[in-house]
């Protein structure tokens, strides 16, 4: 048994998370953090023991997180054992759960598996001390393979990483640093409570079924299985001309939007909402349908930014929106929570006539509705041909449902049941592509979708979709509205809450998101404020667009003790 000594080990300059000049001591031992840095170490296994010894063959191994910036990685790990080695300092920079690699034994080089552009930082052992040793990019000898296959240049264009999952890297690091606070998500949208068990119910038991010769089932039709089909037909577009064979079911919307980007190619333009969505926007450069990325305005070449502010009601101008052959909208809006008008969706769908376009309509929030705003898109005369007349069953009870005449298509609509029976983990959405609806030519958009459809899916998990066929039960509708219920109480307590603090507050009313507006403040800077002073992980406005710059979203997917603790968080923090 041979002991283990720390003396020091001072860093290249880096900027490290922790109090300032504090020693942490290693028993009888101490590391040393140089003046300026920040630490916090977690120890790992071996457990420390008094006095602090290993095995001669055995590594100690504590961890150092670390914030971004010049010399410095997100998070290290250091291994230290009782021999003359060199170890490595492991840069993290993208990675949640951190690397571990083995340091028994006596090494005499060592590989990065980083390929960060920051330097290498290693650690020398040597008379009992610990020396930091920092190895300039120019000097690093170790290349990686490369294949010959030239990357997509349109994934080049793309900014940082996609904003939720950059939210949940720097709760990551957030919880490192803090690793004893209670910290409360209202960021990404994803729901918190259970799924009802009349829906649960069906779902087990169309799985037990699979067990059975008589209630196997392998692939399926990739379009949806035809009671679904109806019953989302009956459901949600009763009246509105919209059937079966109109209607593709999926594996959630945002899946959908993907395959809608890959139906239309490249070579279309886009508008979108600003703010929106982020995928609408990041699917469209993916696909390179844009330009490059203009860092001044934050926006991207070839695509129409469609301002939605409080001072034009959340909808755009559309006298000022150039041409654009595909029209993403999503009402009630995420992020702001708008939902638009009947007389703002008229505008819209005349303005695609007139133009030529299609519009892509995201109604995924639209029965957490509580007013008269339309439901879907289709209840805009002219976005899809109607043969007949009935009753709408989105309008108030005793209201008429006037005759349209036949007019052509102008419209897609793509929801799911994510936000409204708990299914973002199950997934299943849908997307209704109406026969009457034609390209330029004159095809069916609806034949290429279905091609799409069956040439890249085989088809939403059946299971999910008997999950699906009980959410539109009468019980299972009666409880999905409960679930939603819920967390419209717990927008109620957000929207209270920040208007009590004097803030200008939006959304809420018809979406299960409140839009806070920080004036001349950076998002980020706001969302980096709060979740350092509350523990409250929220989203900034501007991963959602430029017009999105000074806000922040509050989600109310939460537990309601969750949504009051925060609550009173914000209070503290904004008194």
């Amino acid at each position: 048994m041979s002991p283990v000594k720390v003396v020091s080990c001072s860093c290249p300059k880096p900027k490290l998370y922790g109090a300032q000049n504090r020693a942490f001591s290693i028993q009888h031992s101490a590391f040393n953090i140089e003046e300026g840095c920040k630490a916090s170490p977690v120890f790992r296994r071996p457990p420390i023991a008094s006095p602090l010894s290993v095995p001669q063959q055995q590594a100690l191994t504590f961890s150092l997180s670390l914030s971004p910036g010049k010399g410095c990685q997100s998070s290290i790990n250091l291994w230290l054992a009782p021999s003359p080695i060199l170890l490595l300092l492991l840069p993290l920079l993208s990675l949640v759960t951190p690397i571990s690699i083995s340091s028994q034994g006596a090494l005499s080089s060592f590989h990065s598996y980083s390929q960060s552009v920051a330097p290498i930082v290693a650690v020398r052992f040597k008379n009992g001390s610990i020396k930091c040793v920092a190895t300039p990019p120019a000097q690093q000898t170790t290349e990686a393979y490369t294949t010959k296959v030239s990357r997509n240049a349109n994934m080049g264009k793309l900014q940082a990483g996609y904003l939720f999952p950059e939210i949940a890297r720097r709760r990551a690091a957030h919880m490192v640093k803090y690793p004893d606070a209670k910290v409360i998500s209202l960021g990404i949208g994803d729901t918190t409570e259970p799924i009802p068990e009349v829906i649960t119910s069906a779902m087990a038991e169309r799985a037990h079924g699979l067990s059975t010769l008589g209630g196997y089932s392998g692939y399926g039709a990739e379009q949806g299985e035809k009671p679904l089909r109806a019953a989302i037909a009956s459901t949600f577009y009763e009246g509105l001309g919209i059937e079966e064979g109109d209607i593709f079911v999926s594996d959630g919307a945002k899946c959908d939007i993907a395959r809608l980007q890959m139906l239309f190619g490249s070579h279309v333009t886009m508008a979108v909402q600003d703010p929106s969505y982020p995928a609408y926007v990041d699917s469209s450069v993916i696909m390179g349908q844009t330009g490059v990325y203009q860092k001044d305005g934050e926006k991207y070449g070839k695509i129409e930014y469609m301002r939605c502010s409080p001072e034009n009601g959340f909808f755009p101008d559309l006298s000022a929106v150039g041409w654009a052959e595909i029209i993403f909208f999503c009402s009630p809006n995420n992020p702001t929570g708008a939902a638009a008008t009947r007389e703002q969706l008229t505008k819209l769908v005349q303005f695609a006539k007139e133009n030529g376009s299609i519009i892509v309509y995201d109604s995924a929030y639209a029965m957490y509705i509580s007013d008269d705003s339309p439901r879907s898109i289709f209840e805009i005369p002219g976005a899809k041909e109607v043969e007949s007349s009935g009753m709408n069953p989105w309008l108030a009870e005793g209201e008429a449902f006037s005759s349209w005449s036949p007019m052509f298509s102008v419209a897609i609509e793509t929801s799911s049941f994510s936000k409204y029976a708990g299914f973002t983990g199950v997934r299943l959405g849908w997307t209704v592509v109406p026969k009457e609806l034609l390209f330029s030519d004159g095809f069916p958009v609806a034949k290429d979708f279905n091609r799409i459809v069956c040439t890249c899916f085989n088809g939403a998990s059946n299971i999910s979709q008997a999950g699906g066929l009980a959410c539109l039960s009468p019980e299972g509708l009666k409880a999905m509205k409960q679930v939603i219920g819920f967390y419209k109480e717990n927008t109620d307590i957000i929207v209270d809450t920040f208007k009590s603090l004097g803030f200008n507050v939006y959304g809420g009313t018809n979406a299960p998101y409140v839009w806070v507006h920080f004036p001349g403040r950076s998002s980020w800077d706001v969302f980096s404020e709060i979740l350092e002073k509350t523990h409250v992980v929220t989203t900034p406005g501007s991963g959602f667009g430029p017009g999105g710059e000074g806000f922040v979203r509050v989600s109310a997917f939460g537990h309601r003790e969750n949504i009051l603790e925060a609550c009173r968080r914000f209070k503290q923090l904004y008194k």
